[in-house]
């Protein structure tokens, strides 16, 4: 499958601005990266005279073309060649035969695809995760140490026990069950629940018809993940902790409306950082997967203006 033939992203776009929907002839290149048996997606657009690469990571309720949607294209439209991967389990990509994918696995991923495009040419590399993605950057930032900055719409640790039981679907059942780590070590880690149940995906868009379609799309909200992953990614130590990360500038660009991951739950994350500059800008109006004006522009431009900044010679 590839995102030519698939109509969940065209009915999502149906809820965005009219200059963030994608037209027939402007889509993503869709590219193939052979890892580590995964055959993952990439939704690109290449520009050879760009200053500057943004990769993208989604989060557990989203994909790289919906991220090519608010975020991928509109950069390309200001100078910025984007890459927007699939994790494993999530959109287009093809997960390995018989693999059990955690949260790991994302981080590694997202690092050897840095390496990867450092190999291709020098040009500098910024990175930008919405939701879980947001703390992705921060762990591949961490782990691979060559990103000249990274963007979050929020920046989650989940060891932090209310930060866990805040984002989780409810006490009992959702991410914050401190049975979690008791059944990831049965043989039902490999076991797979709607992510929808785990988590407060009910507060992944403000508009409740968007809701719908992104509950409909089994590569992004309607997706089920493994216990396994979900135990990786609730207790995932990163490489470097917060008070000592010193690999990049940091920009949160928070959602004003954001009912899934107000701005206090990135404190735990980014509050202790201090060995480099971390920048906090509100999107007005908009929600945790946004689709509101002004909210979107101020994301482009805000992100716009940072990559510039960390990347300028």
């Amino acid at each position: 499958m590839d995102y030519q033939n698939q109509q969940a992203w065209r009915r999502i776009q149906r809820f965005l601005p009219p200059a963030y929907r994608i037209p027939e002839d402007d889509q993503p290149a869709e590219e193939w990266w052979q890892h580590r048996g995964h055959r993952i997606h990439l939704d690109t657009y290449r520009d050879p005279d760009a200053q500057v690469k943004v990769i993208l990571f989604h989060g557990v309720g989203t994909n790289g073309r919906q991220l090519n949607l608010i975020l991928g294209r509109p950069l390309a439209k200001r100078g910025f060649e984007t890459i927007a991967v699939d994790m494993p389990g999530y959109g287009v990509t093809e997960v390995a035969p018989g693999a059990s994918v955690t949260f790991d696995d994302w981080v590694r991923i997202g690092s050897d695809l840095v390496d990867r495009e450092l190999a291709r040419d020098d040009r500098p590399i910024v990175l930008y995760g919405l939701s879980a993605g947001g703390a992705e950057t921060y762990h591949v930032a961490a782990l691979n140490g060559r990103v000249h900055g990274i963007v979050g719409m929020t920046f989650l640790d989940q060891r932090d026990r209310n930060v866990a039981m805040r984002t989780a679907h409810d006490p009992i059942v959702g991410l914050g069950t401190p049975a979690l780590p008791l059944i990831a070590r049965t043989p039902l880690r490999r076991m797979r629940v709607p992510m929808r149940l785990m988590s407060k995906m009910y507060a992944l868009v403000n508009n409740r018809a968007a809701l719908r379609v992104f509950f409909k799309d089994r590569t992004s909200a309607g997706n089920t993940v493994s216990i396994a992953f979900l135990d990786s990614y609730m207790r995932y130590q990163p490489p470097i902790e917060p008070a000592d990360f010193d690999v990049c500038p940091v920009l949160l660009t928070q959602p004003a409306e954001d009912r899934w991951t107000p701005l206090a739950l990135s404190q735990p994350l980014i509050g202790p950082i201090d060995k480099v500059p971390v920048t906090v800008v509100m999107l007005e109006g908009a929600g945790h997967y946004p689709l509101e004006q002004p909210g979107l522009d101020r994301m482009v431009t805000t992100i716009a203006e940072f990559a510039r900044d960390v990347t300028a010679s």
